[in-house]
């Protein structure tokens, strides 16, 4: 039976001869370092290093019978952060360390009290979205307060108060299940200021496999549009359900096709047409489906319609990992890009099996004639350097991790925002890594930064996520209102375990060899790239490339290396937390 706070100093001997225990013993005496600190105890820092200590004993040792122990302390210690700060990351850190206390050590002690904090953590009050809205910490958090009100003002009902309809903006409501009620239309987005004249629908495009399928609608001025899904009607030679979309004031460009066949095991076709003189239809006839999320994005605007079939069907994973090896995803745009497994021997497919990580696509940002941000030397692009971090990390992570890894993009080419996720999704990748370099006005700034799917942390979160996404910080903020809805399904916990794991480990492999290296922390901001990922995703901002010392560094292949071979570090830490059986 562990001890925990009753344990004194171990002996010499003892030391060395449960490593696990030592770890856990020295955890104790950092908290009760700070406990009797009262200068320090006021430091979130300082907490969450007593906390990331008791995190390295499973991570260090996952088959001792003191990792759940330092597990559990680790998510009483997050709850407690939470208390402190109201910060809601600490309340999903503590119930995905308690979720796997449960999963991995269901006969230890500790899986008993993992229960009963739970149900504490049930008990704590459903965040607010002003509280959400307060971590922006910025005079922008009225206006765009007042902003929703008015976008949605249209469904305001006599009881509502302006929190209640804030609230109806930001939650996500629960996700439609088949068969869907058809007495409502889905609700329809929030209402645009409209140009004069009709804009034109210029192109449809789609990605797909068995189970998911991206279709993305490209307009040249954005529109507003409802949504709605119709049931099959064979009285009316309607056989499959229908999911259309109309955009108003709109007219169906030349060489747009009305019929684009998919026949994949979702969909069968997609269709457009001018529904009305100043109304264009789009018509998705399904086959079958678990769930859909339309959305839009801006600069150009796009309306991007996902759908997902049933991720839990009992398939063989062994077979299936042999039928992505053998057999290319036709629709996939990226097919001259795709990585080759023709030397994956056996052995290594069982060994990413057991990880549970068999397959990571890395995207390196910009490309083409989007170059990206400038560097502080003359000529030097972002799209040039993250091209080359990303083929050296693809390089580490099959050597090192024998994991299959595909790019984005091997050359110098422009995609899409929404292209990148939906090859990552079609690919069935386990995890998505978006490399970039970050920039600033002030040339002073320097460090490495790591971003997860989420509302934006600070107004230099905003300012980030509106470069990558090629937009102003006016869209981000509209953006973040319908946010929640459009994350229901993402791993946003997994995300943020595999970011701290990349960032921590990023951090400490370059300040071993390199001065100067600035930790910018973990953020979060609404990045499209991340939009509708189905599998834990991370942004990487490796250094400045608008700093004149890193700049020159992001241009030595040593110093790539040395960032790729970090990334990796923490990668891997990520999956032996994860899966720890495979050690």
């Amino acid at each position: 039976m562990l001890l925990g706070w009753a344990n004194v100093g171990p002996s010499v001997t003892t030391a060395w001869a449960n490593p696990a225990k030592t770890r856990y013993l020295r955890a104790d005496t950092c908290l009760k370092k700070l406990r009797n600190n009262p200068a320090d105890s006021q430091r979130i820092s300082a907490w969450l290093s007593c906390i990331e200590k008791y995190e390295n004993i499973y991570q260090r040792h996952p088959s001792s019978s003191w990792a759940p122990a330092g597990m559990y302390k680790a998510a009483e210690l997050y709850l407690k952060l939470y208390k402190r700060s109201a910060n809601r990351t600490y309340v999903s850190r503590s119930r995905d360390l308690l979720t796997r206390i449960k999963r991995r050590y269901p006969q230890s002690a500790y899986s008993r009290r993992s229960r009963t904090l739970e149900k504490t953590i049930a008990d704590l009050p459903s965040p607010k979205v002003e509280d959400n809205i307060k971590t922006l910490k910025s005079k922008k958090a009225q206006t765009r307060d007042d902003a929703a009100i008015a976008r949605y003002k249209a469904n305001l009902n006599e009881a509502d108060t302006p929190e209640d309809i804030i609230r109806r903006a930001t939650e996500a409501p629960s996700a439609p299940k088949t068969p869907i009620s058809l007495k409502k239309p889905v609700s329809q987005p929030p209402k645009v200021p409209v140009p004069k004249g009709d804009t034109k629908v210029t192109g449809l495009r789609f990605w797909s496999n068995p189970e998911y399928t991206r279709i993305v609608v490209n307009a040249d001025h954005e529109r507003p549009y409802v949504h709605r899904l119709l049931k099959k009607d064979p009285k009316i030679n309607k056989p499959f359900q229908r999911l259309y979309v109309d955009i108003e004031k709109a007219r169906l460009g030349q060489g747009v096709a009305e019929h684009t066949p998919i026949n994949d095991d979702l969909l069968k076709q997609a269709r457009a047409g001018q529904y009305q003189p100043h109304t264009v239809r789009v018509v998705v006839d399904i086959k079958a489906f678990e769930n859909y999320k339309i959305f839009s994005l801006k600069d150009p605007f796009r309306i991007v319609i996902d759908v997902w079939g049933e991720n839990g069907s009992a398939k063989d994973p062994m077979k299936e990992m042999q039928a992505t090896l053998d057999t290319p995803a036709e629709s996939t745009p990226e097919k001259t890009d795709r990585v080759t497994t023709d030397n994956l021997k056996s052995s290594d497919i069982a060994r990413q099996l057991a990880l549970g990580v068999r397959k990571i696509v890395i995207d390196p940002g910009h490309g083409g004639k989007d170059p990206g941000a400038p560097g502080y030397v003359k000529g030097i692009w972002e799209k040039d350097i993250v091209l080359k971090l990303a083929k050296t990390l693809a390089q580490q992570l099959r050597s090192r991790l024998n994991c299959e890894v595909q790019l984005t993009r091997e050359t110098d080419k422009k995609l899409t925002l929404e292209e990148r996720t939906a090859i990552a999704n079609t690919q069935r990748a386990d995890l998505f890594i978006s490399m970039h370099c970050n920039a600033a006005r002030n040339k002073k700034l320097a460090g490495i930064e790591t971003y997860i799917l989420n509302l934006a942390t600070d107004d230099q979160a905003i300012a980030v996520a509106a470069r990558e996404n090629a937009t102003s910080e006016k869209n981000i903020s509209d953006l973040e209102y319908i946010l929640s809805d459009l994350m229901k399904h993402a791993k946003i916990e997994e995300s943020t375990r595999l970011a701290n794991d990349v960032h921590k480990s990023m951090v400490k492999g370059m300040k071993t060899k390199y001065s100067h290296i600035n930790d910018l922390g973990v953020k979060q901001a609404p990045f499209y790239v991340l939009l509708g990922a189905r599998m834990p995703s991370i942004l990487v901002e490796a250094s400045f490339i608008s700093n004149k010392r890193e700049c020159k560094r992001l241009m030595t292949e040593s110093y790539r290396r040395d960032i790729c071979n970090a990334i990796t570090d923490g990668v891997e830490a990520y999956i032996n937390a994860t899966n720890p059986k495979h050690l």
